[in-house]
């Protein structure tokens, strides 16, 4: 394999607390030194890219994308999705089984990796159904799907509303040591089109109110508090959520992680006025006190990573009325300016802890070794990043297929240049 060489960046790694100028050499697809490069190696490398200015970060990763292959392959494909993903600087991703049919068996979880395979883009983990159809009533063939190498199970889309179903998916789950990831609703107080407050009772719309999604962690957390299986909070959106997972690891529970998506820690329920469908997502848009409260959970550790929920839907699907339009929105490719926006520009954290929640996190909680790190021998997974870089997000340009996003238009500064994946530079910027 060719020998690549990156040059005098700024290499960002929490993986090893490194934060320092140097040079990465990519050798056979791994990282083969990191900091100073001999000339000889420099000499011998097939390419070199030029990285001042620029910071050179472990690939990042996110545990949770909807590519809608096999199904809904007009919305997004495996393929077209893992562009989205190197355009936005994600080496790793993980698709959720919300698809049709579910990927709830092993010859679906084959089916993504063949599909991965076949766009030679980024890495693709598929996460299998918790149930079988994700319909909550009997559980899916996990052990099968984790032998084939289901990196996670998640019903995502709904939540396991069935707790004796739930008990029995955490007690199997951890025969494996695998990790369960919990679409947080209770069943009976969903379906709504936004939260349930002053803003949806003004306009007319059916909420959602935030004890649905801490009633399900509340339960699932006392749940698993003898079982212990490696339990994940997906997209967190309310405060007495995130004071549940607080609370879960201040008991102890280090097995329960957390993760925030860019819409709940930028936007609220004040979004919604217009009616415009791009602001409807499950979980929908909260309040000021709530994503507050989610920026607090970053900041002190309570929420683990940084996820997109990349959510691809037709034009004609969001054109219908608020509350008949499906939910969710693309994310993949705006999603690192919108966490310096969010996270960085305020002076929450810093690059180095960014860093850890969009790639080194995922990694841990994943049980990737071999990812969101440049340790010599890992696989050679880089982002290359100008954190100075002021653009305009355009959907109209994005390389997946949907262009469902609420933050069209914003101007926004930081972007990935590069991406490699197994040493190979699958994307780059054109100037």
């Amino acid at each position: 394999m060719a020998t690549l060489l990156i040059r005098n960046g700024t290499i960002l790694d929490p993986s090893q607390q490194l934060e320092r100028r140097g040079d990465v050499l990519l050798r056979d697809g791994k990282v083969a030194a990191v900091g100073d490069v001999g000339p000889a190696d420099a000499a011998a490398a097939d390419r070199v890219i030029e990285a001042a200015g620029l910071y050179v970060t472990p690939g990042l990763i996110d545990l949770h994308v909807h590519f809608r292959e096999p199904g809904d392959e007009e919305e997004e494909t495996i393929a077209s999705g893992s562009a989205a993903a190197v355009a936005g600087g994600f080496t790793t991703v993980c698709c959720m089984p919300n698809t049709k049919p579910a990927l709830d068996n092993e010859a679906q979880v084959e089916f993504v990796f063949r599909e991965a395979r076949k766009a030679e883009l980024a890495n693709v983990y598929p996460v299998g159904a918790i149930t079988k159809g994700r319909d909550g009533k009997e559980l899916a063939e996990i052990g099968s799907m984790h032998e084939r190498g289901a990196i996670a199970f998640s019903d995502d889309g709904v939540g396991v509303g069935d707790a004796a179903v739930m008990r029995k998916a955490l007690q199997y789950c951890k025969m494996f040591d695998a990790l369960i990831m919990q679409h947080c609703e209770e069943p009976c107080l969903g379906g709504g089109a936004m939260h349930a407050g002053l803003v949806s009772v003004a306009l007319g719309l059916p909420g959602v109110p935030a004890e649905a999604e801490e009633l399900m962690i509340a339960r699932d957390v006392l749940l698993d508090r003898a079982i212990r299986c490696r339990y994940h909070v997906q997209h967190i959106s309310t405060a007495g959520s995130v004071e549940l997972v607080r609370r879960a690891k201040a008991d102890g529970h280090a097995h329960v992680t957390a993760e925030v998506a860019p819409h709940h820690l930028l936007l609220t329920d004040e979004a919604c006025r217009g009616f415009d469908t791009n602001f409807k997502m499950n979980p929908p848009l909260r309040t000021a006190a709530d994503v507050a409260a989610c920026i607090a959970g970053v900041v002190d550790g309570t929420i683990d990573i940084l996820a997109t929920d990349h959510a691809p839907h037709l034009a004609e699907e969001k054109e219908l009325e608020f509350a008949r339009a499906p939910n969710g929105i693309i994310g993949l490719e705006c999603a690192l300016p919108l966490y310096i926006k969010a996270l960085v520009e305020p002076g929450h954290v810093g690059w180095l802890k960014l860093v850890d929640l969009m790639s080194t996190g995922h990694a841990r909680i994943l049980r990737l070794p071999n990812k969101g790190t440049l340790r010599v021998g890992a696989d050679a997974d880089v982002t290359l990043i100008d954190p100075a870089m002021k653009w305009t997000v355009d959907a109209e340009q994005f390389a997946g297929k949907s262009r469902n996003c609420p933050f069209h238009g914003w101007a926004v500064t930081g972007r990935a240049v590069a991406t490699v994946v197994g040493g190979e530079v699958k994307w780059e910027l054109k100037q």
